[in-house]
């Protein structure tokens, strides 16, 4: 055999190889995407799957030049997947005409711009050296708004793109500094949101009213988070329902509560909204919600959130019916197929929880707000970001800002192993 032909026989399974990285790579981004946000999911459960992830990129970094062609054929479907593995590709080579094309690919297709953001997150801050800093002082609207998010995921803060950024044009750069004020502490910037309040666009209302809350405004901003609860189904909707529900009291929030149960559109938001206020008060209601296939396990999840106990682990839970199916189709095809909110969490044993509520109520006082068994503090919510479940340390990231007003929001959507750094030396008092 010559050369060539050893050289053409040992070519094929290495492009084969490599192939197989691009194709992990954007699986498992998309796959995070939903793991972040679901309510089965512990910290390392999620480091887990970044370390496969992460695994994958590194192929592809090691491919040279063969990783980026494969990225690039990769980016036909131009899915969510496909333009993270892509652009954390090209960050990491440092690849300033390669990022320069994805961030225009992003920037044309709006439901992968989240994928530019948590690329600019999952690059280490030796990759980002410079190139940060020339995508927050661009001209491009989008490539500031990028550099902000990446901040956002790093806990670093962008600086002066904040207070330009606010007071941009561009919608979408506005609405991500708006977010970024609250969630870097920027308390400089309260003023802004609050003026933000009335701009034009309902996104922007929304993180506007948000970050001033984090940032310690209890007043002006509840109107605009109130309007933005009566969005069935948004996220803007939902993160609102939960900031909304955190600041009222038990008292407060039983007329709100009652508005949503007046609307058959939110009859889940109602679910999950008691779950917040966490009143012991609202118990029989939620165990008589798990006997509602349809609202089953959001019960569950929203009992587990005010006792903190987990009904897998403790065996309260059921076998799925076997008629079932998700809400949202759950079809292979297509990166950004709607997940079911629903999906991984346990179906509850309304006799077996009912008999545990009997045995145990007394512990909790009606009229308080009980979260994961105990009112929220500091040390509390702190145990609840290191071992708890993804959608329940949300939660406990927004209480600590509301704790301690100016606090950076600890963002759990970052890489699992730089979560777990930081956790290390983060005040537990």
């Amino acid at each position: 055999m010559t050369a060539a032909a050893i050289v053409r026989s040992t070519a094929a399974p290495v492009a084969l190889v490599v192939q197989r990285h691009a194709e992990e790579a954007a699986l498992l981004c998309n796959q995070r995407f939903f793991l972040v946000a679901s309510g089965h999911t512990r910290l390392h459960h999620l480091r887990r799957l970044d370390d496969r992830l992460a695994a994958h990129l590194d192929g592809l970094a090691v491919a040279r030049d063969a990783g980026s062609r494969a990225c690039d054929e990769a980016l036909a479907s131009a899915g969510r997947g496909e333009v993270f593995a892509a652009l954390a590709l090209a960050l990491e080579n440092r690849d300033l005409p390669r990022i320069v094309r994805l961030l225009a690919v992003a920037e044309l297709l709006p439901e992968v711009r989240e994928a530019a953001a948590l690329a600019g997150g999952w690059a280490s801050g030796g990759s980002l050296r410079g190139i940060a800093k020339d995508m927050l002082d661009s001209p491009h609207a989008f490539r500031r708004a990028v550099a902000i998010a990446a901040c956002d995921f790093h806990m670093v803060d962008p600086g002066h793109a904040l207070h330009t950024g606010i007071a941009d044009a561009d919608l979408a750069l506005r609405a991500q500094a708006l977010r970024a004020a609250g969630e870097c502490a920027r308390r400089d910037l309260a003023a802004a949101c609050l003026g933000a309040l009335q701009d034009e666009d309902a996104g922007c209302r929304f993180w506007a009213a948000r970050s001033a809350v984090l940032l310690g405004e209890r007043h002006k901003p509840v109107h605009a988070l109130h309007d933005a609860t009566l969005l069935p189904g948004t996220l803007h909707g939902r993160l609102a329902q939960s900031l909304l529900f955190k600041l009222a009291t038990p008292a407060q929030a039983a007329p709100l509560l009652e508005e949503l149960l007046d609307r058959p559109a939110h009859a889940r938001d109602a679910v999950r909204c008691a779950g917040t206020v966490g009143d012991a008060r609202l118990m029989p209601w939620l165990i008589s919600r798990m006997d509602d296939p349809a609202l089953s396990r959001l019960a569950g999840e929203a009992f587990s959130t005010i006792t903190g106990l987990d009904l897998a682990w403790l065996d309260m839970e059921l076998r799925p019916p076997e008629d079932i199916e998700s809400r949202p189709g759950d079809a292979p095809e297509g990166d950004d197929v709607a997940m079911d909110e629903d999906d991984g969490l346990p179906w509850p044993d309304p006799g077996k929880i009912g008999d545990w509520w009997g045995a145990n109520g007394y512990r909790f006082q009606p009229g308080e707000r009980y979260f994961m068994g105990a009112a929220p503090s500091w040390g509390h919510c702190m145990g609840v970001l290191r071992q708890g479940f993804q959608r329940q340390r949300m939660a406990a990231a927004e209480y600590l800002c509301l704790l301690r007003p100016g606090s950076k929001l600890f963002p759990v959507a970052a890489p699992a192993w730089r979560q777990q750094r930081w956790l290390v030396h983060w005040p537990d008092e």
